[in-house]
């Protein structure tokens, strides 16, 4: 089937056809770089992670451009640098170095662009100038703001009415706005704070300014999806649609808007303020593999919320042991394109259904367990590879996370099993017994195969 995918723009399920099936475009709204990437945050990146993946596969790697950019001026920053004691230019290097590798931990790609909002300062003035002239946009105090009335679309991919988008933005009722609704696309800077000269005077960019700028520049005045979290659907989204159709006389932004859900930390809000504040280093430093947090991200549907819990992780960790003891055994698995378990590509294809693509890799798995051969087998290892592997996962070698999953149980475990198998080599078969009998009291069988007694799980 053709890849479907929810449009928050009209609220329905529709079938995608690129532009340009050559060259895919795709934009994802980064991070904000002034604190480390919480659970949040990396759920929005695995899951355009995950659509980036289907859309390579379904058009070749070489034709999908993926672009996400980096904020590295914006008022937290300021805030958090000040807090630090630390340069905004400091503090911004190091949480980007830091998000990449949390990022990497979860085995994301990393995308084809990635600009910097600081490094398209010229292009978004430029934009400004032209909302100026278009008469979509004013100067006022050393500020140029969007005049919202300007557009009569406004509104359109949020659904909300006049007052609840005013209520909603939160917006600043200030003496040189024209509507309260409008919204600032360039204001001014202290000498302490960073700034760029303009023709409106020393200041910076407002946040909205900048994704459109850095858009346009890598994928044109109108491309194919633009993704995000579902709470920068209003302002963020909707004021990009407003500037960036006013700027490109009236051409089309985006054809296809793509949300994911808001998590919640076992039921409630995160906050640090609750003591539920979870990043990935906080994961990742509890010796939790980056690929059960990508999977436990993945076990629910991108556009539902989703609760994390340490339940979840549990799951996860089990349903990852399971799928590689399926793939332990002493033969070759070569991944072939014709390997790919069809259940798995139709669910992907179907909205990105993740946790049905994730029940597909089940089945796969259960007839490689049942397989009355190692020829048989090996097929069916080679499918749960290639499905898991357009999942982001199972690209370990199945020995090495099982010799981890042991040391969980134990730090001594690898070394007894491996002890059991030399003294089993050795013919010293009461010795092997002895120890297989010591772990069945720790709760752990092992279950020997012709290549060796590598697979075990909790009795």
């Amino acid at each position: 089937m053709a890849l479907q995918l929810y449009n928050s723009l009209t609220h329905r399920k529709e079938a995608f056809a690129p532009l340009d099936p050559t060259n895919v475009r795709m934009y994802v709204c980064g991070p904000t770089v002034y604190d480390l990437a919480h659970i949040g945050n990396a759920r929005a990146v695995v899951v355009f992670d995950q659509l980036y993946r289907v859309l390579r596969h379904e058009y070749g790697a070489e034709h999908v451009t993926y672009v996400r950019n980096i904020t590295d001026v914006e008022d937290k920053i300021i805030e958090a640098a000040f807090a630090h004691d630390e340069t905004i230019e400091a503090l911004t290097a190091r949480t980007t170095a830091e998000f990449h590798l949390d990022m990497a931990a979860l085995n994301t790609l990393r995308p084809n662009f990635e600009p910097r909002a600081t490094g398209f300062i010229h292009e978004m003035v430029a934009m400004i100038e032209r909302l100026i002239g278009s008469g979509n946009a004013y100067a006022a105090q050393g500020h140029v703001l969007f005049a919202v009335a300007s557009y009569p679309e406004y509104g359109r991919l949020s659904r909300r009415s006049r007052d609840e988008m005013v209520a909603g933005a939160r917006v600043e009722i200030a003496p040189y706005k024209r509507d309260p609704g409008d919204f600032v696309l360039w204001k001014p800077s202290t000498p302490e704070q960073p700034g760029w000269d303009s023709p409106w005077g020393r200041g910076r960019p407002g946040w909205h300014i900048e994704c459109s700028a850095m858009s346009a520049a890598h994928l044109g005045q109108t491309f194919d999806i633009h993704g995000g979290g579902i709470d920068l659907v209003f302002p963020h989204h909707e004021n990009e649609i407003a500037q960036s159709v006013c700027a490109h006389d009236g051409r089309e932004f985006v054809r296809f808007w793509v949300h994911n859900g808001f998590l919640t930390v076992d039921g409630a809000k995160m906050a640090k303020s609750l003591g539920n504040f979870v990043t990935v280093q906080d994961l990742l430093g509890r010796g939790i593999p980056g690929e059960v947090i990508r999977l436990a991200l993945l076990t629910t549907h991108y556009r539902d919320p989703l609760d994390w819990t340490e339940e979840k992780l549990r799951q996860s960790q089990s349903t990852l042991d399971r799928f590689y003891r399926a793939l332990t055994g002493d033969h070759e698995r070569r991944i072939e394109d014709d390997v790919l378990p069809e259940g798995v590509l139709e669910a992907l294809e179907d909205d990105v259904n993740t946790p049905l693509a994730i029940a597909r890799l089940h089945d796969v798995a259960g007839h490689a367990y049942r397989a009355s051969n190692a020829v048989e087998r090996g097929r069916w290892q080679m499918r749960l590879v290639a499905g898991g592997q357009l999942l982001g996962l199972l690209g370990q070698d199945p020995l090495v996370w099982l010799h981890g999953e042991a040391r969980q149980l134990g730090p001594d475990l690898p070394d007894i099993i491996e002890a059991r198998a030399q003294a089993r080599r050795e013919r010293r078969f009461a010795e092997a017994d002895r120890i297989r009998a010591e772990l069945a009291a720790r709760g752990i069988v092992l279950e020997d195969k012709p290549d060796g007694t590598t697979v075990w799980r909790k009795s």
